[in-house]
């Protein structure tokens, strides 16, 4: 993943990196309609059975990425005789200026990956196709938690399932005698247990934590926790302490309440106050790289597809880590998003735009996605047949079975799993822009969360009816 991007857009670049068959969704029985405003051009006539509707698939990636990825769409357009795809790869820092140049000329692909902050808001706009149909008649629907809703249509389907977890050093817990957290939700620690555990396995150079006298905050050597406050993770927080951002339809603002800005500054105070966590202002995804990699943290939270981007080659280099499920505040929270694939609102084909998205998401076309660990199937029996899970878990690329099935596979199908707020919220991405700039001088101890939050509720507000 790299710095800067949220997670499912990190999470979808780094599986192409690494060469793996992608994601999508496929069906030939329906036309749809966009999810609201403008309509759609009408489908072209269907061409003879020698004359392939052509598809274009968007991403963002290198020339190499690219590549990789039109190889899995030669498999697809090898497999039938009615689709013929071609992949369009464009950089990561021109994706999205591409993709508004080509939206204002008529000229967008048929189909693609779209930011996950923007899948609503392109929706409302009238750039999406409603893809509530795409499932009909088929038993491979990813789960309900995985679409991306707009006024009641399903305007998108995440292409992999991910959520977040606690990771954790195995060596720093048996050399300080700490016991390691829970896989188990049943047993999830609580956040004065997780705070009380992180001060154990914090050292300053003298070897002293900071519940002693003479620790010194200035010199610390090992710190025993990470908490990732990039601003979507942090909305993980305040619904554990019985908060939120928003409501439960994301039309209103929640993060005014005082049990949502607590939720955040005892995140801050993990820094601040706990002295078990080093200082992060909350403006990088690499979250396990600068912590359980660089061997300087005991224990940190980020997400499910960490274990195949990069925990896999630190395993190899002799990293013995763990995974847990998360600590609560007041309520078991853990959140599940992925990067969206959708069908443009300007094709003439969606129904064959929706056939090879369809395909491209199959667990069996993205198998290795899967076993390194980068994506989380999207298919519910995945995760409740035990042989498939078995298929899926019981490799060298994963913790021991019995814990990654708790602490992961059990979890992300349990009550604590809820959807990331851009799955049915509007304008995401000016809210989270504008509360990481809000909390900055919150990370350093400036001023609180609350009076942050306070100051400036009025333009998160606004942000979130998308006035500027």
């Amino acid at each position: 993943m790299k710095a800067g991007k949220r997670l499912g857009v990190g999470l979808l670049l780094a599986a192409l990196a690494f060469s793996v068959i992608g994601c999508g969704g496929n069906n030939d029985n329906n036309n749809t309609a966009p999810a609201s405003g403008e309509a759609s051009k009408a489908p072209e006539k269907t061409p003879s059975k020698t004359e392939k509707v052509k598809i274009t698939y968007s991403m963002w990636g290198s020339e190499e990425e690219g590549n990789k990825t039109q190889e899995a769409a030669d498999k697809f357009n090898a497999s039938q005789d009615g689709i013929e795809v071609t992949v369009q790869a464009v950089p990561w820092e021109s994706y999205m200026t591409k993709l508004n140049t080509q939206a204002t000329a008529g000229q967008l692909p048929d189909t693609g990956i779209l930011k996950e902050d923007g899948v609503i808001q392109w929706s409302s706009d009238g750039m999406l196709n409603d893809v509530s149909s795409m499932y009909e008649g088929s038993d491979s629907k990813p789960l309900d938690s995985l679409a991306y809703k707009y006024q009641g249509k399903t305007v998108a389907y995440a292409a992999a399932n991910e959520i977040l977890l606690l990771y954790y050093n195995k060596d720093m817990f048996d050399k300080a005698g700490v016991a390691y957290p829970p896989s188990v939700l049943d047993k999830a620690w609580t956040w004065d247990e997780f705070v009380a555990a992180a001060k154990k396995l914090t050292n300053d150079k003298n070897g002293k934590h900071p519940d002693e006298d003479g620790f010194d905050s200035q010199s610390i050597v090992q710190f025993g926790a990470s908490v990732e406050n990039l601003p979507w993770q942090l909305e993980t927080w305040a619904l554990s302490n019985g908060g939120g951002f928003y409501n439960s339809d994301g039309t209103e603002v929640r993060i005014g309440e005082d049990a949502s800005a607590e939720g955040i500054q005892k995140v801050a105070d993990l820094y601040l106050k706990d002295h078990v966590a080093p200082l992060s202002v909350g403006q990088t995804d690499d979250g396990i790289q600068r912590t359980i990699i660089a061997g300087t943290v005991a224990m940190a939270t980020n997400g499910a597809w960490n274990v195949g981007t990069s925990l896999n080659a630190a395993k190899e280099a002799g990293l013995n880590y763990g995974v847990a499920v998360l600590p609560y505040m007041k309520e078991k929270v853990t959140l599940n998003t992925g990067g969206a694939n959708v069908v443009f609102s300007q094709t003439k084909h969606p129904k064959e735009a929706m056939e090879w998205l369809k395909w491209y998401t199959a667990e069996e076309n993205n198998w290795g996605l899967i076993s390194s660990g980068i994506w989380m199937p999207t298919l519910a029996k995945w995760y409740t047949d035990e042989t498939l899970t078995h298929k899926w878990v019981d490799n060298p690329n994963f913790p021991p079975y019995d814990q990654y099935k708790s602490a992961v596979v059990d979890y992300a199908q349990s009550s604590a799993a809820r959807p990331a707020s851009w799955f049915f919220t509007n304008h995401t991405t000016d809210f989270n822009t504008l509360l990481g700039s809000i909390l900055g001088d919150v990370w350093t101890g400036k001023t609180t969360a609350k009076d942050a939050i306070a100051k400036n509720l009025d333009a998160l507000k606004a942000a979130n009816k998308g006035d500027k």
